[in-house]
């Protein structure tokens, strides 16, 4: 009995949505500084010549193993506001690639990312370049 004039409560209020075009909820958004960070951080992968982010150090390494550290934001520092975001990010390149264009690169989707994912204008992205990786096998090497 009860759940027949619970399921009679729903039908009339979902025929009450259907007929509205528009529904307008007000409230407050937030997004953490870590969610940029990760967004970011992906963001900066996505271009062909980055290998990772960040600066080694132990200590966050071991952070990450025991899951008290978020992998995809290592090296991604943030300062957000409502509408705009400052972002330090710290990158390794493979040799061979153009620093100046990954530079370019990355700011680029950057700043598209964090515009289509969050909605923020990147004010400013401060990239540092911490270090390069070598393919396994460099041409003209004697093993």
């Amino acid at each position: 009995m009860l759940q027949n004039v619970i399921d009679r409560e729903m039908e009339t209020k979902l025929a009450e949505l259907e007929t509205v075009s528009e529904i307008s909820v007000n409230g407050e958004t937030s997004i953490d500084d870590e969610v940029i960070a990760s967004i970011a951080g992906v963001a900066c992968k996505e271009v062909d010549g980055i290998s990772s982010l960040g600066a080694a150090s132990i200590r966050r390494n071991v952070g990450e193993l025991l899951g008290m550290a978020n992998h995809r934001a290592r090296g991604v520092f943030v300062e957000a506001g409502r509408r705009e975001a400052i972002l330090d990010i710290e990158i390794h390149v493979f040799y061979g690639h153009s620093i100046p264009w990954l530079v370019a690169q990355a700011r680029e989707n950057v700043a598209r990312r964090l515009l289509e994912f969050c909605g923020l204008v990147a004010k400013e992205i401060n990239v540092q370049v911490v270090g390069m990786e070598f393919p396994d096998r460099m041409p003209g090497r004697v093993e």
